[in-house]
């Protein structure tokens, strides 16, 4: 979704009572960044221990291909604030932003055929993506009265297989300015820099330490 700003948090002006998204979300906060170093350090010991192989790297990218056009086009309709998008790949998932992300991180576990990757990027999902998905749905549900509407018509997360049918007035074309303005290009640029290390990191760790040895 990530339709409010990146923070999801309620405004210090309107504070929401203390329950289970708010405890899941201050959780979250604390654990995103160690988590994301521990996922990293473990992709490097499954890169590492094992030689990728080539059919696994190629068969990733119809993952993770996917996963970036999809991320690109959903940047490029939303208008964080300022409008409830219910156009482009909003017309088929609320959240295409994480479900983008989603297929390009198990696209980089197949990458590497590691099944302790895919459980530790599953468990991340869980614990960070619940309670984000949670606190920007309550955000968006006091902010804009047709949310509740939106709901019913497009699913959370997998997508339907036809466009919901946009509401009266709003038919959003993509934006290339808004893409630029998310800075979504940053997605294409970490996605080509873990293929450059699956392809050459290996290689160049191992050349690195038998001339040390």
């Amino acid at each position: 979704m990530t339709q409010p700003d990146a923070t999801t948090a309620p405004s210090p002006q309107d504070p929401q009572p203390e329950d289970w998204i708010a405890r899941w979300q201050r959780l979250a906060r604390r654990i995103r960044v160690p988590l994301g170093f521990l996922t990293a350090l473990v992709y490097v010991f499954a890169l590492w221990s094992h030689v990728p192989r080539p059919a696994a790297i190629v068969w990733s990218l119809a993952l993770v291909l996917p996963g970036l056009w999809l991320r690109g086009y959903a940047a490029g309709y939303v208008k964080k604030n300022r409008e409830l998008t219910q156009t482009g790949p909003y017309a088929y998932t609320r959240n295409p932003l994480y479900l983008g992300s989603m297929l390009m991180a198990f696209g980089f576990a197949l990458a590497l055929l590691s099944w302790l990757v895919a459980s530790l990027l599953a468990f991340g999902f869980l614990v960070i993506y619940v309670p984000v998905i949670a606190s920007e749905e309550r955000f968006l549900r006091a902010t804009f009265p047709d949310f509740e509407a939106y709901c019913r018509r497009v699913p959370r997360l997998l997508p339907r297989l036809t466009a919901a049918p946009a509401p009266a007035g709003q038919s959003g074309a993509f934006s290339f300015e808004l893409y630029l303005k998310h800075r979504e290009y940053n997605a294409l640029i970490g996605a080509a820099l873990l293929y450059l290390c699956l392809l050459f990191l290996r290689p160049a760790l191992g050349a690195l330490a038998h001339r040390l040895g």
